[in-house]
């Protein structure tokens, strides 16, 4: 994953502790996130020799999880961060996570792949990459000394599915006293009074001396945070300690009168009360910048959302936004008094989350909700325009660290709404699917109380909701759902309103993910039409309609019509820029397929070889649309006779698969489908059967007992039971999967004539010869409706069916039909095919099913 909180500290700037009070040591492998280590750094020995200590402990050969827990304020972070740095050479990986939002760990997590050597989340989705991570911090390899940082944890249960069990140490930093009934807990207290004397002194070097310190400390009951705000505006205005003292113990009555701030300590108030007042009068615009920050998340916020090109700004910062001196001085004042804390590297600022709360908290009502409304426009006027541009992704961590922490979800702007769609839309396509749908439940549940379930965001975030059930696979769900959506979009808005067109290409994909294979035929030629009227044929959405219409046809068998719409898609597309590399490997990928299923294995083979090679250069091995492009190679080399390759290819593929999801994938069950067609036609009988009804177990939960992939599957068990000698066996699955097909997709369907071919070859086994040639003669008839002479399945329907005359007396008709289709086998896949060649030996030839893409 990239870095959206950017470099923090890392490894080409390990060398960065020059100072003598900081020795270099032997810097982790992987060193990452860590923030950089506080020069002002003081005391706190016996709270990391205990922290040491406690964070060895080892029960059950497994090294117990450490909290650091207290007081907002008294320094949990910067011990973290110094404990990171003191002991850095006890360890080989050290990752800092931030917890504010439970929402954005698996991100932070997924992103230790690379260092793990394992596919990174945009291949495998954030949600398997965190927990492939998690499995191999637990593994102990490569690694054994790592050390993961939890900063901010507040919740136990929502991070404690997060924390990685295993040879390796974790810590984590809270204010909630409930973690000391997960883990081991140290609490952290405010300074000891010496520790605070060095820390004043430390960090205003000579400028004040120890009775001064003391009383300063005094004052301040030694909590680090309102120390450290005390130094910078001392430092800062050269105020002596007495005139501060004096305007403390001033603001002190002040707040104690009006009551502020009562979850607080009174010294962390009166310090940081102190530090505004400082800049009220002198630099109004730096306190209203510092009030808005309030109202973001704790996290850092991306120095853009205050440029001068952000038009969606509201009334209160425009005129600090439109004068880049003014916000510049602003910006730097408050970093001068400790008030935010800029980042240059990452263009970041931050501001503490108690002086976050200290300024809500002083903020009257009708302020406040304007300052939220300023904070939701500068978030979306900064948003990227496109989610599945992957260059963005970091851009949109950022801004999704905001989303809660503003209360973006109450806003009523379309405009904002739309930014929160957005952000769903890139959990979605970085694989965070349980995420997605956390998000827009809530969308759908607050944006209906307040407006209404016929909105426009309502109707939107709902068809989103079904696109995220569709990549779980519940598909029932998303169909149901999106079937009400889309007659409520077309009803509002209108029925070629662009938002209903791509609702409706959204619900054709649910059509498809329950076998209805014709009704999203019908769907997306209605989209592909619309489009067209809307924006041209050679529009981005026109193109995409067209692919998937022409997957509609693929799989309602009208290959050489999905395949002459997928060459005119693919040629345009390969030969304008801007065409994202995943869309094109995709069409490239769709278009090499639908060759193949059109009968042309040779050309579909090295067109798939093209895709694929495409593939693994631009986006690497392990993308699931490279992958993809491989199933759709290994098949073609296949169905080309050259089966040691295939075999070889679709062996990686099914186990890369398998590693990237699991066997209940549906893109790994697709691959174990086709390795154990590969594994059949090699003669591994056994593997190839083990390899089929492993697959098979998942067929019915994923699609259900009667889809035609679940169906079609079986064919291929059929047939391993009939080559390992039960032919009976055999005959009873194909008689029962025929008739499921004939029902669901028709009975000229390529499944279901693939199958009456193996039905057929059951029937000749028993000896029912006659039986046979019926069925291959009514089979013949019906495989006219979609395929010609030349056709794979027309050639083998023929020879097999010249067996059958033979056995039934009718030589002479067996005679010139095998003569026929010899000639035409010869000329279409070649006299050295497999097929060709069991042909010629006598032998009968079976039919297969490999699942294409949903």
């Amino acid at each position: 994953m990239d870095n959206a909180f950017g470099d923090h500290s890392g490894v080409k700037r390990r060398t960065d502790v020059t100072d003598n009070a900081y020795p270099m040591a032997q810097s982790p492998k992987i060193w990452e996130r860590v923030p950089k280590r506080n020069p002002n750094f003081t005391g706190r020995a016996d709270l990391l020799t205990a922290l040491r200590k406690s964070i060895n402990t080892v029960t059950a050969v497994v090294a117990q999880p450490q909290a650091l827990q207290g007081l907002g304020g008294v320094g949990k972070t910067q011990l973290a961060i110094e404990y990171a740095w003191q002991y850095r050479d006890h360890y080989d990986l050290v990752w800092w996570v931030s917890a504010d939002q439970p929402l954005l760990v698996p991100s932070v997590l997924a992103g230790m792949t690379q260092a793990l050597n394992l596919p990174p989340a945009s291949s495998t989705g954030v949600e398997q990459a965190t927990q492939s991570v998690l499995r191999t911090l637990e593994s102990g390899t490569p690694y054994r000394r790592w050390l993961v940082i939890f900063d901010n944890a507040e919740e136990p249960d929502y991070i404690k599915d997060f924390i990685p069990r295993g040879p390796g140490h974790v810590l984590i930093t809270s204010r909630n006293s409930r973690w000391s009934d997960h883990e081991p807990t140290i609490e952290v207290d405010v300074f000891r009074r010496e520790e605070s004397v060095a820390f004043l002194q430390r960090r205003l070097r000579t400028s004040i001396g120890e009775p001064e310190a003391d009383l300063l400390a005094d004052k301040l009951g030694d909590l680090p945070l309102a120390l450290e705000q005390a130094a910078a505006l001392l430092a800062r205005t050269l105020m002596s300690v007495d005139e501060y003292v004096a305007l403390l113990d001033e603001q002190t009555s002040r707040l104690l009168s009006l009551e502020k701030a009562p979850t607080y300590p009174q010294s962390m108030t009166a310090a940081w009360q102190l530090s505004v007042s400082q800049l009220e009068d002198r630099i109004p615009a730096a306190v209203e910048v510092l009030r808005c920050c309030a109202f973001f998340g704790p996290e850092p916020i991306p120095r853009d959302v205050f440029r001068r090109a952000n038009r969606a700004v509201g009334p209160r910062l425009a005129p600090i936004l439109s004068d880049p001196i003014e916000l510049t001085n602003a910006l730097s004042n408050l970093e001068r008094l400790a008030l935010v804390k800029v980042e240059p590297s990452t263009r970041t600022l931050q501001v503490h989350r108690l002086n976050q709360a200290l300024l809500r908290d002083e903020t009257s009502e009708k302020d406040r909700a304007e300052l939220r409304h300023e904070v939701h426009l500068l978030l979306t006027g900064t948003a990227p325009s496109d989610a599945d541009d992957t260059s963005r992704w970091p851009q949109f961590e950022e801004l999704a660290a905001h989303l809660e922490p503003s209360g973006l979800v109450e806003c009523t702007v379309p405009a904002v709404r739309q930014f929160a769609l957005k952000l769903v839309r890139y959990l979605y396509v970085r694989g965070s699917y349980r995420q997605a749908q956390a998000l827009l439940d809530e969308y759908i549940t607050k944006w209906t109380a307040a407006g209404g379930a016929l909105q426009p965001e309502v109707l939107m975030a709902q068809i989103q909701l079904g696109i995220v059930h569709l990549a779980l696979a519940r598909y029932t769900e998303a169909e149901e759902l999106m079937s009400q959506v889309v007659d409520q979009m077309a009803e509002t808005l209108g029925p070629e309103h662009p938002d209903t067109l791509w609702a409706k290409n959204s619900y054709a994909a649910a059509l498809r993910g329950r076998g209805e294979f014709l009704q999203a035929r019908e769907l997306d030629s209605e989209v592909r039409s619309g489009y067209n009227r809307l924006h041209g044929e050679d529009d981005t959405l026109s193109l995409q309609a067209r692919n998937n219409l022409a997957l509609d046809y693929a799989l309602t068998s009208e290959y050489k019509q999905a395949r002459d719409m997928l060459l005119d898609v693919y040629l345009y597309m390969s030969s304008v820029e801007g065409v994202g590399r995943r869309p094109l490997l995709q069409m490239w990928s769709n278009l090499s397929r639908a060759v193949r299923l059109s009968g042309q294995f040779q050309v579909a083979t090295d067109m798939a070889e093209e895709a694929y090679s495409y593939g693994v250069s631009h986006l690497g091995d392990d993308h699931p649309t490279t992958l993809s492009a491989a199933k759709d190679y290994a098949i073609a080399l296949r169905r080309s006779g050259r089966l040691a390759e295939a075999l070889t290819l679709m062996t990686d593929t099914h186990t890369r698969l398998h590693r990237l999801y699991d066997e209940g994938h549906a893109d790994t069950m697709a691959a174990a489908i086709g390795l154990c067609n590969v594994l059949r036609a090699h003669g591994d009988l056994e593997e190839a059967t083990a390899t089929a009804q492993r697959a098979l177990r998942h067929y019915p939960m994923i699609f259900g007992d009667d889809h035609p992939f679940t169906l079609a599957a079986r064919i291929n068990l059929a047939l391993l039971l009939r080559l390992n000698g039960d032919p009976a066996a055999a005959l009873e699955i194909d008689e029962q999967v025929l008739s499921g097909l004939t029902v669901r997709v028709g009975r000229d369907h390529d499944y279901a004539v693939s199958c009456a071919v193996n039905l057929q070859n059951d029937l000749a086994a028993l000896g029912r010869h006659e039986d046979a040639r019926r069925l291959g003669e009514e089979n013949q008839r019906w495989i006219r409706t979609h395929f010609d002479e030349d056709h794979y399945i027309s050639l083998v329907c023929a020879a097999n069916l010249s067996h059958d005359l033979r056995a039934t007396g009718a030589e002479a008709e067996a005679d010139r039909l095998l003569s026929e289709v010899k000639q035409r086998f010869d000329t279409v896949m070649g006299r050295e095919h497999p097929d060709a060649l069991a042909m010629m030996a006598g032998e009968r030839i079976n039919c297969d099913f490999d699942p294409p893409p949903i």
